[in-house]
């Protein structure tokens, strides 16, 4: 019980920490603990999961991750936003005041710009009237009220330092929004934007204020938060102000403002009609309006649509119609519930923290992408597939987002690879990041052919009940493969070069098709990763000579390894090369964390390290499906484990970044899983906690949180493929419900010893697998389990675990699948 002694001291030091960094109120970490307690109390009956959720996990340390209310992959998702660095509008930093709050966001982007954050509102108190209202961006600024930031999922409130309270809930395209103002405090006003966004994007809109039906419906253009300024995408709003007809407006008009004087107000005026400004300018305008009565309780009805005012009405009148706050936020608790529920576990015996890490970070997977089926614009315009925005980025997911999603979620999993598959049919490829509903920058190719590989390979005997054409998706996977975009930036790959030299050659001549010319290293065995989901999926159709081109392709991460480079006493690393096929040296340690140096590491056009994101130490690594193979270009098995020894001893692990997500479990394929769990929970207590400051970096659509489950749940997958690599649970016993196929799989922790979930294992506690037996049937292999004898059918997995490190230390009768070594010889 030492361990649990030990974990209830750094619940009560976190909620010490909440209250000294002001935010989010300590109530929010005490309500989570008590329902855990009280879980663990009531042997898991009649269970409210949204209640161990912590919604404020990623919100610091720059996880930019939204608190805001939403429904599972819902469009709206309301927050305020706040100055400073707050990609998501909302941040805990409690130096930094809130502008408003706005219906749109997304969760856990890389975008430093911000995304989203329009139609703001803020709520004023202006005792001498309408036109003194503060109305610009600068003026309304308000801190907030300290230790008063509070969210669940399904609903979001925060206190302004003169004390009106704004909260808000929400519906897949609406919600409502309601305003608590102090007692006797006078007229209530509110400013409300037009122009506003967090990018500071406009393009031009307009404004239509219909005082009679107490209506306020704005329509505009915005630009990309993640992809090229010369795109733009269309938004609307529709503000019902009279909630049902118990609020009365008093005064409404117009307003404009700059940084530079300009302060304008139109009492009685009804329309704005504004177009981009040219010369850039951040120009500020919007409506104003009060009510009358001086109420102490305002409530607002807000629909969003990405096609037109009107549906942004209806989408209000149909989602939100006259339920009233506590109804819709009901109703959204029931929707996470369900979610939420996929995953069941024994509280009881499960540490408090891991418990609420776990379905915090489920809640973080289910919140993105966002659902826009039936909004959709441009080429999309009335399409008849499913249609999802903000694919932060599909480089980012599909490690641990999309493989988590098979175990329980195959619909919402069909229906976003149906997303992709439109793509192609639309563009001539997939999509790679889009974000605000705009084609996004391509990282490392084209990421989505190993997400709808994963699909296949998990649901192909299902794919037709779900919606999902094979022959369909296969042409998708090989547009990416083979048909050279003219700008690869924004979709699909540089795949001309590639072919022609076996690898993305440095500084090529390429005559046929424009895009940023770095990161030749990384694009390379990215590349030869997504030949391998494509050579998956042709296995699986019987496409016998694609089969043999693919396999061919995937190995050619190999034509980027140069055996003669070193670094801290090991030879042999990935690097950049020209077309005459000589290396182009870079020092493997740039862009790790050890590179003091201020160079660029992402999309700059000066990223002259050859790698996205990460350095060359990193991505030698990055072989997924022939890792058997490079453990032998790195000079074997004892110096593979060696080189990853160092790697992590040495600080040049960077766990804020997904190329580095593979990595801790990189022993097993060497044959010492035992290195591969230690790893992993030094990982997981060194990196993760349940602050705001939580998670080591961008959450990423929820890479992050989808990373922590599988390595909490003790399983690690293989994209495209079925096969799953087993590590160690961090709790006893869990169940994986999946309503699709009817099946439920139990994984139990036999021996389970909680003194070993902490950074460092102590002696005599068992937590290394000694074996794994599926329904009965003891597994060959203690280090891998496939998605058909476990998952798709369910049932019962038992996995026994020891101290005695030493005795199984190996993976019994074969290491995890490689190509070079027969691997993946069958689809299952």
């Amino acid at each position: 019980m030492a361990a649990f002694k030990r974990l209830s001291w750094l619940l009560a030091a976190s909620s010490l920490l909440s209250s000294i960094s002001a935010q989010p109120s300590p109530e929010v970490q005490k309500r989570i603990s008590a329902a855990i307690e009280a879980a663990a109390k009531s042997n898991g009956s009649d269970i409210d999961y949204t209640q161990f959720v912590n919604v404020f996990i990623g919100t610091d340390n720059f996880g930019d991750v939204c608190p805001g209310a939403s429904i599972p992959f819902g469009m709206v998702k309301f927050s305020t936003d706040l100055t400073g660095y707050a990609p998501a509008g909302y941040v805990t930093d409690n130096t930094q005041t809130i502008r408003g709050l706005s219906p749109l966001h997304d969760s856990g982007t890389g975008s430093s710009l911000g995304t989203y954050g329009n139609f703001e509102i803020m709520p004023l108190l202006c005792p001498h009237g309408f036109d003194t209202c503060t109305t610009s961006l600068d003026a309304r600024e308000r801190f907030r009220l300290n230790n008063t930031d509070d969210a669940s999922p399904g609903y979001f409130a925060q206190t302004l330092d003169n004390h009106i309270k704004m909260e808000a809930t929400s519906t897949r395209r609406a919600g409502l929004e309601r305003f608590t103002f102090p007692k006797g405090s006078g007229t209530p006003y509110f400013v409300l934007d037009l122009a506003n966004d967090l990018p500071e994007s406009f393009a031009g809109g307009t404004l239509d204020i219909d005082p009679d039906q107490g209506r306020i419906t704005i329509g505009g253009h915005w630009g990309s938060s993640f992809g090229p300024g010369q795109f733009h995408y269309q938004a609307f709003a529709c503000f019902d102000l009279l909630d049902g007809g118990n609020q009365q407006l008093k005064e409404y008009g117009v307003w404009t403002a700059d940084d530079f004087g300009l302060d304008a107000k139109g009492l009685g005026m009804t329309h704005m009609n504004l177009s981009i400004d040219l010369i850039g300018d951040v120009y500020q305008s919007g409506a104003l309006f009060s009510y009358e009565g001086e109420p102490e309780e305002v409530n607002i009805r807000v629909g969003i649509s990405f096609v037109s005012v009107d549906q942004a009405c209806s989408n209000a009148e149909t989602e939100v119609g006259d339920s009233s706050f506590e109804d819709i936020m009901a109703q959204s608790k029931a929707l996470w519930n369900e979610k939420l529920s996929k995953v069941e576990i024994d509280f009881a015996q499960t540490a408090p923290n891991v418990t609420e890490m776990l379905y915090s970070s489920l809640y973080r997977s289910f919140l993105t992408p966002n659902n826009a089926t039936n909004e959709t614009q441009a080429e999309f315009a009335n399409t008849t597939h499913f249609y999802f925005d903000s694919l932060y980025c599909s480089w980012d997911t599909f490690r641990t987002f999309y493989p988590l999603m098979s175990l329980h979620s195959p619909v919402e999993f069909a229906q976003i690879v149906d997303n992709y598959i439109d793509g192609y049919l639309k563009r001539g490829w997939m999509p790679e990041c889009r974000a605000n509903n705009l084609p996004g920058w391509t990282q490392g190719g084209s990421s989505g052919d190993v997400i709808v590989g994963h699909f296949a390979m998990t649901y192909h005997n299902e794919a037709s009940e779900l919606g999902i054409d094979l022959e369909q998706l296969y042409a998708a996977m090989i547009a990416d493969g083979e048909v050279n975009p003219p700008e690869w930036n924004i979709q699909g790959r540089q795949v001309n070069v590639y072919k022609e030299f076996g690898y993305v050659p440095f500084a090529v001549l390429d005559t046929m098709s424009t895009g940023r010319q770095t990161r030749e290293g990384s694009r390379t065995l990215e590349y030869a990763f997504e030949d391998f989901a494509i050579r998956q999926v042709a296995l699986l159709l019987n496409k016998t000579d694609d089969v043999e081109t693919y396999t061919n392709r995937s190995f050619f991460y190999r034509n980027v390894f140069d055996p003669n480079v070193k670094s801290d006493g090991f030879t042999g690393f990935s690097q950049k090369r020209f077309m005459n096929g000589s290396f182009a040296y870079v020092d493997p340690i740039d862009c790790s964390p050890l590179d003091n140096s201020t160079r660029d590491c992402s999309l700059q056009d000066d990223n002259s390290v050859g790698f996205y994101e990460a350095s060359s130490w990193e991505y030698s690594f990055f072989v997924p499906h022939d890792t058997a193979h490079l453990i032998q270009l790195m000079g074997g098995n004892e110096t593979y484990v060696n080189r990853l020894d160092h790697f992590f001893s040495a600080g040049l692990f960077d766990p804020s970044n997904e190329p580095s997500f593979q990595t801790p479990i990189g022993y097993h394929y060497a044959n010492q899983p035992t290195k591969s769990v230690d790893e992993v929970r030094n990982l997981v207590f060194t990196s993760f906690d349940i602050t705001p400051a939580g998670i080591p970096g961008n959450d990423d659509q929820a890479a992050m949180a989808t990373w922590l489950v599988f390595h909490l749940l003790g399983m690690y997958p293989v994209p495209s493929s079925s096969q799953f690599l087993v590590v160690s649970p961090f709790l006893p016993k869990y169940t994986i419900h999946n309503s699709f196929l009817n099946v439920s799989t139990t994984v139990t922790v036999q021996n389970f010893d909680p003194r070993s979930v902490q950074k460092t294992i102590p002696h005599g506690a068992a937590a290394y697998v000694k074996s794994v037996t599926v329904n009965g049937n003891v597994q060959p292999s203690r280090c891998h389990i496939d998605f058909y004898d476990v998952f798709r059918v369910g049932g019962e997995v038992v996995i026994e675990v020891t101290s005695d490190k030493d005795s199984v230390n190996s993976c019994g009768a074969s290491v995890p699948d490689s190509l070079s070594t027969g691997g993946f010889a069958v689809a299952r």
